[in-house]
């Protein structure tokens, strides 16, 4: 603390002397009071500051010669907003005046009719960038449920609301989950939002990153998913399938991967590449001493086919002439 915010009482004991408040410039009191002489008129948006909450209303200061209330049914669209647990003091709000004078000298405001305006941008915005947001559904209705976003009215279809089958859209009324926006129309006020979507990102990030860990030359068992003239494509565990080319079935030349493999049927493949995503397999280069691993996924990084382990002694002595 500063010599200057000392001084000594009659006791000769020191005393704080609190700071004084810093002196506004004259710019910051001319913005000032060019702000609170604007006129403000019906239908515009103005912001303002949380200064007042009570069961019934919301008070905002506006930096104007007067404040700003907001009545409880203009704060929301949404059934389920608490102005206790929704509104936090300080908080910066922007709102449209629905009157200049409530008769007591403050101006009326509403939220919910700046949001009907402002929220569409803030919508179509994160519809473009696929923003991953949170909402609560609130309800169930017909084929789907409701959620409320930026204070507008959303709609999910059940076939929207999970990778997986919904047949109770009910079922799902107060548990929040992760959407992204598919459809913002403000012409129609159509607001679509989808967490299938995020899902559906999420398990594709997931998988390439498997795909990103796995190695060459392991050996695994799997399961054949689906057979077509090219070849076979098997499932080797956790959500990972490749393409064993009819090429690499058997050592014989054959016309159909009919006459070796059959769907449903475990197989033992080798992992010969892993390029841009894509697993290719062979059931052909599988030689029978060789280790079959159950989990491709757990397989350590000194993992070795038969062949010089890439981290062992003789890959860092190969190249080295004595």
């Amino acid at each position: 603390m500063s010599e200057e915010n000392k001084e000594l009482n009659e006791t000769g004991a020191e005393e704080v002397v609190p700071e004084a408040e810093p002196i506004p410039s004259m710019d910051e009191f001319k913005e000032e009071i060019a702000r609170s002489f604007k006129k403000i008129k019906e239908g515009d948006i103005i912001k303002g500051t949380v200064i007042g909450i009570s069961e019934t209303e919301v008070t905002l200061d506006l930096g104007y010669y007067t404040e700003g209330i907001i009545k409880l049914d203009e704060l929301s669209n949404d059934p389920s907003f608490s102005i206790k647990a929704d509104v936090t003091m300080g908080e910066e709000i922007s709102a449209m005046v629905i009157r200049e004078d409530d008769g007591q000298g403050n101006i009326l405001l509403s939220r919910k009719r700046a949001d009907d305006i402002l929220s569409w941008d803030k919508l179509k915005e994160a519809m473009e960038q696929r923003t991953v947001l949170r909402v609560k559904i609130a309800q169930a209705v017909n084929a789907g449920v409701v959620a409320y976003l930026y204070g507008v009215r959303a709609f999910i279809p059940a076939s929207q609301l999970s990778l997986t089958y919904v047949e109770h859209p009910e079922d799902w009324v107060g548990k929040e989950i992760d959407v992204i926006v598919i459809t913002a129309s403000p012409e129609d006020k159509k607001l679509v939002l989808s967490g299938k979507e995020v899902e559906r990102d999420l398990e594709q990030k997931e998988k390439k990153s498997k795909i990103s860990r796995l190695q060459t030359g392991i050996v695994t068992t799997g399961t054949v998913e689906k057979i077509a003239p090219y070849g076979a494509f098997v499932n080797i565990g956790e959500g990972l399938t490749g393409l064993v080319h009819i090429s690499q079935i058997c050592g014989r030349r054959i016309k159909s991967p009919n006459e070796v493999i059959k769907e449903g049927q475990t197989v033992t493949v080798k992992i010969l590449e892993v390029k841009d995503g894509k697993i290719s397999l062979s059931m052909k280069a599988v030689e029978e001493k060789e280790e079959v691993v159950e989990e491709v996924e757990e397989v350590p990084s000194t993992y070795s086919t038969g062949e010089e382990a890439t981290t062992g002694l003789a890959a860092l002595l190969k190249n080295i002439k004595l």
